[in-house]
Formats: structure tokens, sequence, C-alpha cells
């Protein structure tokens, strides 16, 4: 009878510890977004934050999304991807919104034009929307059609996590040519660190798809070395960040 308590009890523990690992997951990715996002309130400018991160994680989730559809991996990753959506269109209207009080110009970039020149740089929140509804919907339509093909299910799952797996990059790319980490929350690329250390974990111990391990692993690596670059870039980097 002792025996048996002590089973239920270890299997009580382990459900509880599960749970708590699959809340992680669902909203821990958002986290490191609130000192970013605080940063950029604090201080009236977005120039050390770049869009493009919300570009590729936009994509990433809802690639990720119909990849579920076609291959049921764990719910927390897919409700992960719903609440990394929500934030990304919250940093989105964060920095339309500071960059329109703070334009000096009069000229408005919007989707409509058409001009790849400022893609993904438009003046309205409007417009992200409504690029994001436009790929939504040719996403569905491809994968209406190619549902039941295999290797269809498996190439989306794995540009899925192509693009989650680069989400660094543009920031890494943005402080090389600003020659400085300033404006970049260094708490968002710590927080983006663990995180990334963590979910990685998550997924070899509950034997997640290897895509998702790949994207960790190479998550972890730019995060590596953005943080490398705070360093290098030296005591002009380190004025308070984040």
């Amino acid at each position: 009878m002792m025996e048996q308590g002590s089973e239920e009890d270890m299997e009580s523990s382990w459900t509880l510890l599960s749970l708590l690992a699959s809340s992680v997951m669902v909203f821990g990715s958002a986290v490191p977004y609130f000192p970013q996002y605080q940063e950029i309130q604090r201080t009236n400018n977005t120039e050390g934050f770049s869009t493009r991160i919300c570009l590729l994680l936009l994509i990433a989730n809802i690639l990720r999304i119909f990849f579920w559809i076609g291959k049921q991996f764990e719910l927390s990753l897919l409700l992960q991807s719903v609440v990394m959506i929500v934030t990304m269109f919250s940093m989105l209207h964060l920095t339309c919104s500071i960059q329109t009080s703070n334009q000096v110009s009069t000229k408005q970039h919007h989707i409509t034009d058409l001009d790849l020149r400022y893609f993904w740089s438009w003046s309205s929140f409007e417009d992200y929307l409504m690029f994001c509804f436009a790929f939504t919907l040719m996403c569905a339509f491809i994968t209406f059609f190619f549902l039941d093909w295999v290797l269809f299910v498996e190439a989306l799952g794995s540009l899925a996590v192509m693009f989650e797996a680069m989400l660094g990059l543009p920031q890494l790319v943005q402080n090389y040519n600003n020659r400085s980490t300033r404006g970049m929350s260094v708490k968002m690329v710590l927080l983006w660190t663990a995180g990334d250390i963590f979910k990685t974990t998550y997924f070899v111990i509950n034997e997640s798809p290897t895509q998702f391990m790949v994207c960790g692993a190479v998550q972890i690596l730019i995060d590596i070395a953005i943080l490398l670059q705070v360093g290098y870039y030296g005591q002009d980097s380190r004025i308070k960040l984040g």
C-alpha cells in the first residue's frame, strides 16, 4: 500500500511538473519582449529594435499552426504560436505608434503601394495586419489541397522552424550595421537565451518533431552571438539597454 501511495505521489508530482513546463512553453516565449516593449515606451524610440523579428515570428507561427493541422504535436506548442502572434502584433502596434508620432516627413508608405523598397517598413499598423491576413489565406488555400501529402506537411514544419530559428538574425545584423546595441534590450536577449535553452530541452524530453530541436539549437547560437556583440561594442553599448 505504501509503495502504491508513493507511486501515485510521484505520478501526481510529475503531472504537475509537466503542466508547469507546458505553461512556461505557452507564455514564456512572450516574456522576453516585455523589457523591449518598456524600453521603446521609455525612450520613445524604435531604432534599437528590428521589426524584422516580428516578420519572422509571425510567418513562423502562422506556418506552425498549419503544420499542427497536418501533424498534431503538443497542444502547448500550438497555444504558444497563438500567444506569440498576439505579442508580435502588440510590438508592431507600439512601433507604428511611436514612429508615427516622431515622423517629420508627411510621406506615407503602405502595402498597397506595392513598393518592395518599403516592404515591412509601412506607416500604418493596418498594413501589417493586411499582410498577415493575406499570408494566412494563402497558407490555408495551399494546405487545403496538399494536407494529405506527408512531404508537404513535413516541409511546412521545416519552413516554420527555419523562420523561427532565424528570429535573432535581424537584430544581429542591425547591431552590426549600427556598430552598437544601444536601444536593444539586453534583458530581452538574456531571456531569449534562457527560453531557448529551456524549450530545446523540452523538445528533447518530449520527443518533439526533429525540426523543433534543430530550431532551438540554432536560436541558442544566434543568442550567444548577440550577447557577444554587447561585449564587443564596449561601454557605449552598455548604457542601459534593457
